[in-house]
């Protein structure tokens, strides 16, 4: 397995597989239709002009097995040493560790690049994502009751976060 920085050229086909999977058939995305190679352009291009990592892990003959990223949990200045994760395996290849590691080399990237505030929004009927956050060090810090609705059900958002010792000298600006 090895770890690898995505690209729009040789990764955008397997996120858009992953991502499909998880809006069409969990409650991992809040998302209702299938995304485009269209919406993976944009989501590429979001990721490079913010500086935000894409990371994965691939097998010995190149097939992507998972991903994780994050970018800027809102859109305030103040906010810049916050951001916001996900985490997402491909469906054949869940119940492996994959998510721990991608999660743990997520957080050291997050901690060379100076977050502080790392925010998992997942939803709270999610057991192993709860599961997995809470092992790596986060927090319950908030559950929104009933903000999305899908699968003809109301869903509560539950936010976890983790607290990094970084940046050692944060400025205002």
């Amino acid at each position: 397995m090895n770890l690898v920085h995505c690209s729009y050229e040789r990764h955008a086909g397997a996120i858009l597989e992953i991502f499909n999977d998880a809006i069409l058939t969990s409650t991992a995305l809040y998302d209702y239709k299938a995304r485009t190679m269209e919406n993976m352009v944009k989501w590429f291009e979001v990721k490079q002009a913010g500086g935000f990592p894409v990371i994965g892990f691939e097998d010995a003959v190149g097939t992507l097995l998972g991903f994780a990223s994050y970018g800027s949990f809102r859109a305030f200045p103040a906010y810049k040493y916050t951001v916001e994760h996900s985490v997402y395996v491909h469906k054949d290849h869940r119940g492996r560790g994959l998510a721990r590691k991608l999660m743990n080399e997520l957080i050291d990237v997050a901690r060379q690049r100076d977050v502080h505030a790392m925010v998992g929004a997942i939803d709270a009927t999610n057991p192993a994502s709860i599961a997995l956050h809470e092992q790596l060090g986060f927090k319950l810090v908030g559950t929104l009751p009933q903000v999305g609705f899908k699968f003809g059900r109301w869903l509560d958002l539950a936010f976890y976060q983790l607290l990094l010792e970084t940046p050692l000298k944060p400025v205002d600006g």
